[in-house]
């Protein structure tokens, strides 16, 4: 079904066969068929919408790391941003560590809500050095906060370092991204740094797994 999805190039939201049709096509069982088609949902290859049937879903959105809001312009949609929250907080030993802080530094720390053509994509928490931006918590942005550190501070971000991990989305995660309890998700932790290799900001993103896919190139030699 896969296979079939990709090279017949069955667009999305596609009617697929029933379980029954499919247990039939392939002489296999209606469970087989069923299992199937749920690994494919896991996967975000397909969708359900019971009694009409199985879809197939909207392809993956494939990044570079780097800011949301241009990524999903370059990619010709719209990007978004709701914010949930905004404050100047002590930062965590991992947090100022990341920042390359000293023990007596704030931080300044943004939770934002990040959406694709308004269908939510990812969790996103930023932090900045509160030395570094003052009056940026007054800055609530629904675009790309790289664009308030260039505009407003000054600093050009040029270098993106990031680790990315599977993780099981909690209950309110879960809840803002508009998908299934304990569903997969894929955490996105970086740092950037601006020309001089100074880090300027530390991020937590968390992206819903049946949505986004991650490109990386790398030199060679």
């Amino acid at each position: 079904m896969r296979d079939r999805i990709a090279t017949d190039r069955l667009g999305p939201h596609t009617l697929l066969p029933s379980e029954r049709e499919l247990a039939e096509q392939h002489g296999v069982s209606r469970m087989t068929a069923r299992q199937a088609l749920s690994v494919l949902e896991s996967e975000g290859v397909v969708y359900r919408r019971p009694p009409r049937g199985t879809f197939v879903a909207e392809p993956r959105v494939r990044f570079h790391i780097g800011s949301f809001s241009e990524e999903i312009s370059r990619l010709g949609h719209t990007p978004a941003a709701r914010l949930l929250w905004a404050e100047e907080q002590q930062p965590t030993p991992s947090v100022r560590a990341a920042l390359e802080l000293p023990e007596e530094a704030f931080v300044h720390v943004f939770h934002r809500l990040r959406t694709v053509d308004d269908v939510p994509f990812a969790l996103e928490t930023t932090f900045y050095s509160a030395a570094v931006t003052p009056g940026i918590l007054e800055q609530i942005s629904d675009g790309s906060l790289w664009a308030v550190l260039r505009d407003r501070y000054g600093i050009e971000p040029t270098r993106s370092d990031a680790v990315l991990e599977s993780v099981v989305l909690d209950d309110a995660s879960c809840a803002h991204l508009g998908v299934r309890p304990a569903s997969a998700g894929i955490l996105l932790t970086r740092r950037t740094s601006d020309a001089t290799g100074r880090v300027v900001e530390y991020a937590r993103d968390v992206y819903r797994a049946d949505r986004a896919a991650f490109e990386v190139s790398e030199v060679i030699g």
